[in-house]
């Protein structure tokens, strides 16, 4: 049971970090190259932000899913 939650945790955690560092990424691509961009009612860095934030925990949980809880 401990063993499930805590890869459950590590799955989380991993989702995060992979969503900061895509809305770190989304930031800087869309304050220097989407200036125009418009998502959920905010425009360029803010937007791309928020898709990469999006993109990267996506990323994430399906990457530490795989990595941790696919294993037996």
């Amino acid at each position: 049971m401990f063993k499930n939650a805590l890869r459950i945790f590590a799955v989380i955690v991993i989702a995060l970090v992979f969503g900061a560092i895509g809305m770190i990424i989304g930031a800087l691509l869309g304050g220097n190259y989407a200036e125009q961009f418009i998502f959920n009612g905010v425009q360029g860095y803010e937007a791309t932000g928020q898709i990469g934030f999006i993109l990267g925990v996506s990323i994430g949980l399906i990457s530490g899913w795989r990595f941790f809880v696919g294993r037996k």
